[in-house]
Formats: structure tokens, C-alpha cells, sequence
């Protein structure tokens, strides 16, 4: 039985292996502290009998001054535990946490051609918010989605 479990230092470098082999964005290990350290408490890993087979990397503040914003980072679930609902656990953990906080809004973006994900953001609620044009490094645009709780 998968267990999520929050976000621990123990797990940064397997989280870093994980998210850089399945995203196509080069994330440094800086970037992954800048939200683990802030934000710890968003963010949730998900083991398998001890073994980190997942993870979420998430965090809240407040966005242009207004609104208490939710934002979902970084989602990643090793290709040989996908669609075993693993993702699903990780995100609506980081979300239930972000809406108990006092989140508005949840934000998150993915590629457009990342047909899988666009459809897994949208069976949990999401909204396709925006396209952000040549938004990632590669040059690929990307699809905002919101969340409102």
C-alpha cells in the first residue's frame, strides 16, 4: 500500500533523479530547495514499501498582493508505478493542505502537447486558464490551469 508521506530532506536527491528524468525542464537542486525549504508543509513524496516512488512539490503565498495562491511545481510518479492513482494521492494531499491553508486559487502549468497530464489536472477540477507562449527553455508553450476550491 502506497503511503504519502510530507516532504523530508532525506528525499531530495531521489525527488531531483525522479523529476528530472520525467520533466522537460533542467530543474538545479537549487530550484527544488527554494520550494522545499519556504513551503515544506505543500509538499509530499509517496513510498512504497520505503521506497520513494512519488512525488509533489508545491507551494502558497499570495499572488499580486490579492489573492492567496496555491501552486502545484512539480509532479512526478515513476514510470513503473503510473496508474496505480499515486499521482492522484500526491496532488489532492498538496491540495487539501493548500485549500486548509486558505488557498483562493490553484495554479499549475503543463506542456501542450502533454496530453496525459491535461487530462489528469482537468478530472480533479482544473480549468484550462491560458496558453503562455514558448514558456518552457525548449522553446515548447505551456497551458495554465486554475483551481478554484
Amino acid at each position: 500500500m502506497v503511503e504519502i508521506v510530507p516532504y523530508h530532506h532525506k528525499y531530495l536527491e531521489e525527488i531531483c533523479q525522479l523529476i528530472k528524468k520525467d520533466l522537460s525542464e533542467p530543474y538545479s537542486k537549487y530550484v527544488y530547495r527554494y520550494f522545499v525549504h519556504q513551503w515544506p508543509e505543500f509538499s509530499f513524496v509517496a513510498l512504497l514499501d520505503g521506497q520513494m516512488v512519488g512525488a509533489v512539490i508545491s507551494k502558497q503565498d499570495i499572488h499580486r498582493g490579492k489573492s492567496l495562491r496555491g501552486y502545484i511545481a512539480m509532479l512526478a510518479v515513476k514510470d513503473s508505478y503510473r496508474g496505480k492513482g499515486i499521482a492522484t494521492q500526491l496532488t489532492k494531499t498538496s491540495l487539501n493542505v493548500m485549500i486548509e491553508k486558505g488557498a483562493q486559487e490553484i495554479v499549475l502549468e503543463t506542456e501542450v502537447d502533454n496530453e496525459a497530464a491535461m487530462y489528469f489536472y482537468e478530472r480533479l477540477g482544473f480549468c484550462r486558464y491560458k496558453r503562455l507562449y514558448r514558456y518552457y527553455l525548449n522553446g515548447t508553450d505551456a497551458f495554465r490551469y486554475i483551481l478554484y476550491p
